[in-house]
């Protein structure tokens, strides 16, 4: 029986091209998906996504670091030398 509407012939790729073309990259795009599912549990809200890839961002360059017991306190060093910044202030990037 002939078909009235012909099907329209769509070439699938193979699930594995983009790791081959492009390794480091599928890389970081599988460990930036699954650190938002472990730490946000999915619940991530497009208004903050740039926050949580500058975090992201954070974390990755620094997953090799020499120096890394020193960074907690570098941290608290830099939180006890600025002022508090409301939620407000955090939130809509008032400053």
């Amino acid at each position: 029986m002939e078909r009235l509407c012909p099907r329209p012939t769509v070439q699938q790729r193979q699930p594995t091209d983009a790791e081959h073309l492009l390794p480091r990259v599928h890389r970081v795009a599988s460990l930036l998906k699954r650190w938002l599912l472990g730490t946000h549990q999915g619940a991530i809200a497009h208004k903050h996504l740039n926050d949580y890839l500058d975090e992201f961002t954070f974390r990755f360059n620094r997953r090799r670091s020499a120096s890394r017991g020193k960074l907690f306190y570098r941290l608290a060093q830099q939180a006890v030398q600025v002022e508090p910044a409301p939620f407000d202030s955090l939130v809509n990037h008032k400053v």
